[in-house]
């Protein structure tokens, strides 16, 4: 264990090395290339590949190249980039391909303020690909989340066979923070599972119980198909309603049925709570410090914050939120996620407070709308 000072974008790129990095392919773009220069410093001396592509497409379908060629591989932009590699992710996704992509939010719409902060991606991450599917994605609010949720992002996707998102943004790329880093054995790395049966016998989309098949990869010996068009448990397309359902049913159940394994989320005073706050990522922060505040003043405030945004864990959720009067979800835009919430939250009145600010909003301006509800 050592104790430095990072910025969010380091402490992620510290993270992925840790966590068993070998392949980075990447395009310069604010708020998220201090990701790109650190690892370009740091990885290649421990035996790792950075790369610079032409663009942001050919990035992604780099990673995707290497992580079947058997490497951990990741790629990091911020919105305007992450709009060219949905199509790649949704290949990923098709093809069940371990990567971890790191969005660093910045102001939008279209090149918007660069160097300046926002929520507005939320949806985006979740719903940009095509086609039905689980994802992972989750939100830090400090560095030391950067560090610790990237690692786990790397776990979750070699775990699940999945692309994860670690979904950050400008203001946590840039923070000064202390940073209390792990290295194995004091942390858990995980890596993908590998097939069990004779090479003969071996199908690349067969699953095992938990719904995630074995995966081998290029030169280890195994027949490997990656296939983007739907296909059976050997990878050949077919194109029937059985075979279609079972694979789409199953890349959605592999992650909902591990839920368990993956959800992380954070609770303050919601136990007697009269109301509770919503807040994730540099929001949340915001948030915190006005439930304190409030508490001083004799005011029932609790704090829900989730870690993982997609999928929602509802549970979680439902449990912490249970004694509120009322639910207030915080957004550092004009109100999104405060919909997945209503959807879960049925019975109770759920207010949104919507504020879009280049900085991070305020707990006065949090409170300014908040007030004339309590």
């Amino acid at each position: 264990m050592r104790l430095e000072y990072l910025t969010g974008n380091h402490a992620i790129a510290e993270a992925a090395i840790i966590a068993g990095l070998k392949f980075y392919a990447g395009y310069p773009i604010t708020p998220s290339t201090e990701i790109f220069e650190y690892l370009a410093s740091k990885l290649p001396t421990k035996g790792g590949v950075v790369l610079q592509f032409e663009d942001e497409i050919a990035s992604i379908n780099a990673v995707i190249g290497a992580s079947w060629a058997g490497a951990k591989a990741m790629t990091a932009t911020s919105g305007p980039g992450f709009s060219l590699m949905v199509e790649a992710l949704s290949l990923a996704i098709m093809t069940e391909t371990p990567l971890v992509l790191a969005y660093v939010m910045r102001a939008g719409p279209s090149t918007g303020i660069a160097t300046k902060a926002g929520q507005y991606d939320v949806m985006q991450v979740r719903w940009a690909a095509h086609g039905n599917y689980e994802l992972v994605v989750y939100a830090p609010w400090s560095v030391q989340e950067c560090l610790d949720l990237t690692i786990k992002a790397f776990n979750v996707s070699e775990m699940l066979r999945v692309p994860v998102i670690l979904l950050s943004d400008a203001t946590l790329a840039h923070i000064w923070e202390r940073v209390v880093i792990r290295e194995p054995p004091e942390v858990s790395i995980v890596n993908r599972k590998k097939p069990k049966v004779p090479r003969d016998k071996y199908k690349p989309y067969e699953p095992e119980e938990d719904l995630v098949p074995p995966m081998a990869c290029f030169g280890e010996g195994y027949r490997v198909l990656v296939e983007s068009l739907t296909h059976d448990e050997r990878g050949y397309y077919k194109a029937t309603n059985e075979v279609q359902r079972r694979l789409v049913w199953r890349l959605v159940n592999k992650v909902l049925k591990n839920k368990h394994l993956i959800s992380d989320s954070a609770t303050y005073l919601v136990d007697d709570a009269d109301y509770v706050l919503i807040a994730y990522g540099s929001t949340a922060r915001s948030a915190y410090a006005l439930i304190r505040e409030l508490r001083s003043k004799g005011i029932k405030v609790g704090l829900y914050r989730p870690k993982l945004l997609w999928p929602l864990d509802e549970e979680m959720l439902i449990n912490s939120t249970i004694k509120a009067k009322k639910v207030f979800v915080v957004e550092n835009n004009v109100g999104v996620y405060v919909r997945e919430i209503s959807r879960v939250l049925r019975n109770k009145e759920v207010i949104s407070i919507p504020i879009i600010d280049i900085e991070v909003p305020t707990p006065d301006e949090i409170f300014e709308v908040m007030k004339e509800w309590i």
